[in-house]
């Protein structure tokens, strides 16, 4: 059974996660252009976070930080590579522009890298209706980064 609920990103349970998008973000992009916000930076009242688990168990995590009253960017979203190929992706951003709406956004923009690692995401978000768009909130033009929104 799939659930996905906000929680603490400090959580005990975690770690694995962590790790994994944390290598992800590193695997191949250079480090000036990494943009990933860690367990304790996650953990402020402007980020919502969410886990999905699958029978109790963390497979993926996806947060939004607000940028303002109704623009916010998408964080951290990461779903383990063992529990891939089950539409858990889709599931979770669907989970997070949901809630973005709900929580009375109208805008939500995400920075993801052009590397062979971030294919499938482009995919996915670009599916969603995510159109390309400038730099946002304290990013810059980088040639290692795209940036996409949606108007929700």
């Amino acid at each position: 059974m799939i659930s996905i609920v906000a929680e603490s990103p400090l959580g005990p349970d975690l770690d694995l996660l962590m790790a994994r998008h944390t290598a992800d973000m590193h695997a191949d992009t250079p480090p000036d252009s990494i943009h990933m916000m860690d367990a304790g930076q996650l953990a402020v009242p402007a980020v919502s976070f969410f886990v999905m688990r699958d029978n109790g168990v963390p497979v993926g995590m996806g947060a939004f930080k607000r940028i303002d009253d109704t623009h916010a960017e998408i964080k951290s979203m990461h779903i383990l590579v063992e529990a891939r190929g089950r539409g858990l992706s889709k599931r979770m951003l669907s989970h997070l522009v949901d809630e973005a709406r709900a929580s009375g956004l109208r805008r939500l923009s995400l920075e993801t890298g052009i590397q062979p690692t971030f294919v499938a995401a482009r995919a996915l978000y670009e599916k969603a209706g995510f159109i390309l768009c400038p730099p946002f909130e304290g990013y810059s033009e980088d040639p290692n980064s795209i940036f996409l929104t949606i108007t929700l």
